[in-house]
């Protein structure tokens, strides 16, 4: 039998990108998303590295994005480097805040007073801006931040529902502008198709190749 879910914002996809937008809207709406397998199985868990944001006083945002235009050989927008090297550091200290356990070095006398995080150096980079979670990034995030989601009482996470048809306004007939009001989406438990009615739609998941 088909279910019928309602919510303000449907965000198709739990990778971090979702999860980060549950995480955000939840103070202020309720929140369904949606992962096609278990909550954390997502290209998100697998992400090794780590994360590049300018960190170290040393460095500065405009050497960051001079490296990463010098890296793109010609093929990055600067508008859209720009946008997002000034937004790393704070995307990163939300991060570190939601509870994501950073690789940290120590002061050196055991006091624990005075620790800052390991960075690293990687290729393109002209200063250590990579901030790390051992080699499992991904997976730290991840973690922490499903953790926040399942704690917070506006999120609601469904494992294995996967998205088969977005729901518009014209698809029902309805007259103005043509708005996405939610999804048909396959539970793969049951097996049925059920609809998620939601104010806004948000697609955060790469699509799959075949």
């Amino acid at each position: 039998m088909a279910l019928t879910f309602d919510s303000d914002v449907l965000v198709i996809g739990s990778g971090a990108a979702g999860l980060r937008l549950a995480l955000e809207l939840a103070d202020h709406c309720r929140v369904a998303v949606l992962a096609k397998g278990p909550i954390t199985e997502g290209s998100s868990l697998y992400a090794q590295g780590g994360v590049s944001a300018v960190l170290d006083p040393e460095d500065s945002i405009e050497s960051h994005v001079a490296d990463t235009l010098d890296a793109g050989a010609g093929l990055c927008h600067e508008d859209a480097v720009r946008f997002t090297v000034e937004r790393g550091p704070d995307a990163v200290r939300w991060l570190i805040d939601h509870g994501v356990p950073f690789t940290r070095e120590h002061a050196g006398d055991n006091s624990g007073e005075g620790d800052h995080f390991h960075l690293t150096r990687e290729g393109g980079h002209s200063h250590r801006r990579v901030i790390h979670a051992a080699d499992a990034t991904g997976a730290a995030i991840e973690t922490s931040l499903v953790a926040c989601a399942r704690a917070h009482p506006n999120i609601a996470l469904y494992e294995r529902h996967i998205a088969v048809d977005l729901i518009t306004t014209a698809k029902l007939g309805l007259s103005g502008p043509n708005r996405c009001v939610g999804a048909y989406v396959l539970d793969r438990g049951h097996g049925g198709v059920d609809l998620f009615r939601a104010r806004f739609v948000c697609i955060t998941r790469t699509p799959s190749r075949s």
